[in-house]
C-alpha cells in the first residue's frame, strides 16, 4: 500500500529549542524517501520518529546555512555505517560544493554506499522517475538557495457508468487500462483525467517569482515562516517569510494543505502563527508543525 506523508523532524531556526530541533523533514512518496535539509541533530530525530538510514532515497539541500546542513555529516555516516543497499542521491547548490564535501568527508569511516551527487545551478527538472519529477526553483536568500518540487504524472480515473455501458468489467477493465483500448471502446471514453499529486518544499526565502511558481497548484506545501507580520521588516532584512505572507503565497497559488514551519525562537505561542495565516485568507487545510508529527498528503482530487 502506497503511503505519502511527511515527516516532521525539526521545525526550528537558526536556534533549537527546547522542543524545536533544527530542520529536517521526510517526506514518504510510495516506495521512496526524500529527505530535506537535515539540520544538525537530524539522525537522533530520525531514530525518535521511526526513521531508518535505509529509508532514505534522495537527500535535498536547499542552502548551506548550519541549520539545513549541519546534520548531514551524521546522516551520511550512517546510511553508510547501515549499508544501505541503493543508491541515494543528494542535491545541493552547486555553489555550496566546498561544503557539502567538507560535510561529507567531515571525519573517517567507511564509505559502503554508492552517494550520488547531483548539484543544482540553474532552475528546472533534477530527475524524473515513474512516480515523480523532481523540479528545483532558485529563491531569495543571501547565500544561493533553491527550494524543491514534486510533481507526479497525470494518470486516469475510470468511470463505473461508462464501464456499465459498455459492458465492461472484471479483467477487461484492467486490459483496457493496459492496452488503451477494447474492442472498439477507448480508454478516454470511459475515464477522466486524474491529476497527478505536487508538493513543494520552501524554505529560507524572501518573497519572489521562485516561490510562487513551486507553491502554484501543489496538494501540499511546506514553507517556512521564521516570522510574524509585525517582524516583517526583519523578514526582508534577513531573507525569511511571515506567517502572513506564507499563507498568501498559498491562498493566491491554490495550496490544498499549507505546513508552516522554521520558527524563530522568539516566539513561544505557535498559535499565532495559524492566527496570522488564516487572517491573511488561507482557507485550506493548516498545519503548523510540530517536531515528530506526521502530516498526511490530502487525497487526490
Amino acid at each position: 500500500m502506497s503511503v505519502r506523508e511527511l515527516v516532521v523532524l525539526g521545525t526550528a531556526s537558526q536556534v533549537p529549542t527546547r522542543h524545536r530541533n533544527h530542520n529536517g523533514y521526510l517526506l514518504r512518496w510510495d516506495g521512496e524517501g526524500i529527505l530535506f535539509d537535515p539540520g544538525e541533530g537530524t539522525q537522533r530525530q530520525m531514530l525518535r520518529a521511526g526513521v531508518a538510514a535505509h529509508d532514505l532515497n534522495r537527500i535535498c539541500v536547499t542552502h548551506f546555512h548550519g541549520d539545513h546542513s549541519l546534520g548531514l555529516a551524521g546522516v551520511i555516516q550512517r546510511v553508510n555505517l547501515d549499508k544501505v543497499p541503493h543508491e541515494v542521491t543528494a542535491h545541493y547548490p552547486r555553489s555550496g560544493q566546498r561544503f557539502f564535501e567538507r560535510l561529507r568527508y567531515a571525519t573517517a569511516y567507511r564509505e559502503t554506499v554508492t552517494l550520488t551527487e547531483a548539484p543544482v545551478d540553474a532552475d528546472g527538472p533534477l530527475a524524473r522517475t515513474p512516480g515523480y519529477t523532481l523540479e528545483a526553483r532558485r529563491l531569495s536568500h543571501p547565500v544561493e538557495a533553491y527550494g524543491y518540487r514534486l510533481v507526479e504524472p497525470d494518470g486516469r480515473r475510470m468511470l463505473p457508468g461508462r464501464l456499465a455501458a459498455h459492458g465492461i468489467t472484471g479483467p477487461d477493465v484492467g486490459r483496457l487500462q493496459r492496452e488503451g483500448s477494447l474492442d472498439g471502446v477507448t480508454l478516454e471514453e470511459v475515464s477522466e483525467v486524474r491529476r497527478g499529486q505536487r508538493f513543494a518544499f520552501v524554505m529560507d526565502t524572501r518573497l519572489c517569482d521562485g516561490v510562487y511558481a513551486l507553491a502554484e497548484g501543489c496538494d501540499m506545501l511546506v514553507i517556512e515562516s521564521t516570522f510574524l507580520d509585525e517582524d516583517e521588516a526583519l523578514a526582508v532584512e534577513f531573507g525569511h517569510l511571515t506567517a502572513g505572507q506564507a499563507a498568501r503565497v498559498a491562498r493566491e497559488a491554490g495550496v490544498r494543505h499549507l505546513v508552516l514551519t522554521h520558527f524563530s525562537q522568539r516566539y513561544t505561542d505557535p498559535e499565532e502563527f495559524e492566527r496570522q495565516a488564516r487572517a491573511a485568507g488561507y482557507g485550506g487545510e493548516l498545519t503548523v508543525a510540530r517536531d515528530l508529527e506526521r502530516v498526511a498528503l490530502p487525497k487526490r482530487r
